[in-house]
């Protein structure tokens, strides 16, 4: 909730009007500072905000900065973050934010140089977008705080399209950038320079014992949930799942009373996971609530979802998420704690052993590859008529796509084709292979050794910061609370970089490490379920609710009177598409409606 705001360079801006929108759910009272040609506003409750103002220096810390020296830690208690960044902006950009942890952004305004300072937190837990134009930066929290005069990106419109949200740097907004995780920006006489502070680094060497190690990771999980907990009344996202499960267990033992947990089911067979769910609240005694999401509450959550997301946004997960907030709400919590993170840090995703082992046909010698086996089951007629062979056809078409262009090799948008989904003028002002570009920059960038750690990476940006953080957080904030990740507490995130590969993929066990570390304080069924979390059945859904259908199909013929999709794509999806498998092209019908409940929102 809240964030921060400002600029540095301009004495034609209105703070109250930038800020306005960090305060527009939860109505966080604003603190400000200014001096000169710049000025800096917090908009927060309570520890969240700090700022401060003296002699021609500015700072604002949001969120819950930890600092690991003790001294540090003393001063901040005693003088508050805001003055112990004043107190090592000094010592030089990259120095003062390496001497940080936790979840925040920051801002440093200093007139006396003309100089400012941006960063945001290790893990993009608080996102940082800023913008400069000629010599005045201006920066915030939220995009909508910058988006005067500026103009929706159609590039970023077919990125959202090909990921389902629009991953950092780039935002909707063309000339709007967003700090990526462990980032900052230094600018300095009207000019921006943009680096990291901090990037995991991957240790795949020599594996320590295990019983140390799950010392180890017990103790840290442990100091992690409660950092996460305290300063507020919390509850938990409780699945049923090991992430959500442990948290909810580790809440209970650490309080010494029932945790406050809260639950979403669905009636629609394949989608509903309540019973895990209770399994673990019965397992470990807390308090728990849980909530039916029917289609009509979709169809009412719809524009406040796309009210609250500042870029379009098109994880349909976020509904259920705020369900389970608001019900958490209503019982009186300030803070609710999840599970996000666990599979990126420690291998959980099917794809992880997935790609592990398509990349081992790239250990066959090449002769063999191309003198043997492809013109086997590419060059003999019939051989997609025999199963084993159309099998073991599919799977060296798959492995011979490069990584990291061979994760979407489901991607909806790739499957249709982008000329049967967009207007020939759309794609005319886009360029379709910068998306994939997008993905592989930031695969290429890894230092990681072994490909399972270099598709952590990649997830801990793309998935993570990109998408599952922002779809929790303003789930949250929509019902007006506070969030918390306990897996991305920087201790575990360091744990996480010292495992070997082997420990977090084992064959096909996912999260062998994680997993076998908590036998014995999970119940087996926990650990051995299946992932599957808040999804929501919108396909089925869309099937069967006249609401649901009339408010997609207007959504998606907006789309077609604003040039950017075909009006027969438009027609086929909700139709022969959706008829063939709903759970699938429900998924891109979704994003695309979105879409354009996005823009409603924020354009004419």
């Amino acid at each position: 909730m809240g964030g921060l705001c400002g600029w540095i360079g301009s004495s034609d801006e209105q703070l109250h009007t930038m800020a306005a929108p960090l305060a527009r759910f939860d109505s966080s009272p604003l603190h400000s500072a200014s001096g000169g040609r710049s000025a800096l506003a917090l908009c927060a409750h309570g520890a969240a905000a700090d700022i401060a103002g003296t002699d021609g220096l500015l700072t604002a810390v949001w969120g819950r900065p930890v600092w690991r020296d003790p001294a540090l830690a003393r001063l901040a208690e005693a003088e508050g973050h805001a003055h112990v960044l004043a107190s090592l902006w000094q010592q030089g950009a990259d120095r003062l934010c390496e001497r940080m942890e936790g979840a925040f952004a920051l801002a440093v305004i200093d007139n006396r140089k003309g100089e400012a300072l941006l960063a945001a937190d290790r893990m993009g837990i608080h996102p940082l977008f800023w913008s400069l134009r000629g010599e005045t930066l201006r920066f915030a929290s939220l995009a909508d705080c910058l988006r005067r005069q500026a103009e929706v990106d159609l590039q970023s419109v077919y990125n959202y399209v090909y990921f389902h949200m629009v991953p950092g740097p780039a935002t909707i907004y063309r000339g709007i950038e967003r700090l990526l995780p462990g980032h900052f920006l230094h600018y300095r006489q009207g000019r921006a320079r943009v680096d990291s502070y901090w990037r995991m680094r991957y240790s795949e060497g020599s594996e320590q014992p295990f019983p140390d190690l799950k010392e180890a990771f017990l103790r840290q999980l442990r100091e992690g949930v409660s950092r996460a907990a305290q300063g507020a009344s919390t509850g938990a996202f409780l699945s049923g799942g090991t992430d959500s499960s442990t948290i909810a267990g580790m809440l209970t033992d650490l309080r010494g009373e029932p945790a406050r947990t809260y639950s979403i089911g669905f009636d629609a067979k394949g989608y509903d996971e309540m019973d895990y769910a209770r399994l673990a609240a019965r397992y470990f005694g807390t308090a728990h609530h849980e909530y039916y999401v029917s289609p009509n509450d979709v169809v009412s959550a719809i524009p406040r979802i796309a009210a609250v997301f500042d870029q379009p946004f098109g994880n349909a997960s976020a509904v259920p998420a705020f369900y389970c907030a608001r019900m958490a709400k209503e019982d009186g919590v300030e803070r609710l704690i999840g599970g996000d993170g666990g599979d990126e840090l420690f291998g959980g995703n099917e794809r992880y052993a997935k790609q592990q082992l398509f990349g081992l046909y790239g250990r066959v010698p090449l002769a063999v590859r191309k003198g043997v086996l492809e013109p086997l089951l590419f060059g003999i007629p019939g051989t997609e008529r025999v199963r084993l062979l159309r099998k073991a056809r599919s799977y060296v078409e798959q492995a011979s796509v490069p990584m990291p262009a061979r994760l979407e090799t489901y991607n909806l948008l790739e499957r249709y084709g982008p000329g049967q989904v967009f207007t020939s003028d759309f794609l005319h002002a886009v360029s379709p292979e910068l998306a994939l570009a997008t993905l592989r920059e930031q695969y290429n960038r890894s230092g990681a050794a072994s490909p399972v750690n270099r598709m952590l990476e990649l997830d801990l940006k793309i998935t993570l910061a990109d998408n599952d953080l922002p779809k929790v957080r303003k789930a949250c904030e929509l019902a007006g609370l506070d969030s918390a990740f306990p897996f991305l507490d920087d201790a575990i995130v360091a744990f996480s970089s010292r495992l070997s590969p082997r420990q977090k993929l084992r064959g096909r066990k996912l999260r062998w490490f994680f997993k076998e570390a908590l036998r014995g304080y999970l119940p087996d069924e926990i650990i051995a379920k299946q992932k599957h979390g808040f999804g929501l059945p919108f396909g089925i859904w869309l099937q069967q609710h006249k609401p649901l259908q009339e408010l997609a199909a207007d959504s998606l013929a907006g789309l077609a009177r604003r040039g950017i999709i075909r009006p027969h794509f438009a027609g086929q999806l909700l139709g022969q598409h959706l008829q063939e498998h709903a759970g699938y092209h429900g998924t891109m019908a979704w994003v695309l409606m979105m879409l354009e409940q996005w823009y409603r929102e924020r354009t004419p």
